[in-house]
């Protein structure tokens, strides 16, 4: 007993560092500000391939990697590469032209539509009152179209990648450094071919932007990676329940740096949609808590992301 408190413990320890770290996400690409979202994201791929590969041979897990490729799982990672490509462009995007916090509102709404898309496509049913939540959400993303003239559309963009990332990982066979490797590896002759192209056209930043722009977009790899794999050690030690609580730290730092750091406006019809949400968030999490104490799975598995 003692034992697994402890691992649950260090489990819940290293699951809230992880979503710290994704918290603090929006500080480390402002630093990139100089250079574009494309260029950032090819970066991140390239470095985050280059990584785990490392990792791969470091650990003598390469051999066992590529006999488990075949045209299946190819095909499967492929849509996984894609939605993932897609959603770091977003975000890395919204954060250096200043939409921090239309980005933390994408998060904090990313697991409830992540549940509407289990039930789309993999026909899960919800407990009535799941349902209630859901509604006010959506109402509150219907608001803010209404109010702001346009759809929220990188908050949704980011909850629908996500979320879809999420659906394909679900079918996904491969652990969390096996499949990220195979992602980054669909993705990184392409992202390099484009970092050479802006080399041969004269708008490659990479070396020609001082040493401390050259670093961070080195490390980019090494802080996309180390989350992941932190969060699928964490992942098997705590409670799903838990983990599912947790997952709001990252969008409530983001929600704050928008605010506090980086002064973005705050008006109030944001402030009624973003309440919206938050209605709905808590509503779920305290139904899910009671039907925990009822016997009932109180967190789908889909739910839980892996932000960023």
């Amino acid at each position: 007993m003692v034992i697994i408190r402890l691992i649950m413990k260090k489990g819940m320890i290293t699951a809230a560092l992880t979503y710290l770290i994704w918290g603090t996400f929006p500080i480390y690409f402002k630093a990139l500000q100089i250079v574009p979202a494309t260029q950032i994201i090819s970066h991140r791929i390239a470095w985050s391939f280059i990584f785990v590969t490392l990792i791969l041979l470091v650990t003598r897990q390469f051999k066992a990697w590529r006999s488990l490729l075949t045209w299946r799982i190819l095909l499967i990672y492929a849509a996984a590469a894609i939605l993932l490509a897609t959603n770091w462009l977003v975000y890395v995007w919204s954060v250096n032209a200043g939409y921090v916090l239309e980005a933390s509102l994408g998060y904090f709404i990313n697991p409830l539509v992540t549940i509407l898309l289990g039930v789309i496509f993999l026909r899960e049913k919800l407990r009535p009152l799941q349902w209630v939540p859901v509604g006010i959400a959506a109402t509150g993303v219907l608001y803010l179209t209404v109010t702001l003239g346009s759809l929220p559309w990188i908050a949704l963009s980011l909850a629908l990648s996500f979320g879809s990332y999420g659906l394909v990982k679900k079918m996904a066979p491969l652990d969390s450094l096996f499949g990220l490797t195979l992602e980054t590896a669909i993705l990184f002759l392409p992202a390099l071919g484009y970092l050479l192209f802006c080399e041969t056209q004269g708008s490659g930043l990479f070396g020609h932007a001082g040493g401390w722009v050259n670093g961070l977009l080195a490390f980019t790899g090494v802080v996309s990676a180390i989350p992941l794999l932190l969060f699928a050690v964490a992942v098997r030690s705590v409670p799903l329940s838990t983990i599912g609580l947790l997952q709001y730290i990252t969008p409530s730092i983001q929600f704050l740096l928008g605010i506090l750091v980086f002064g973005e406006s705050f008006t109030p019809n944001l402030l009624v949609g973003f309440a919206l949400v938050w209605v709905a968030l808590i509503f779920f999490t305290v139904e899910s808590l009671l039907a925990q104490r009822k016997g009932i799975a109180p967190f789908p598995a889909e739910s839980i992301s892996e932000p960023d």
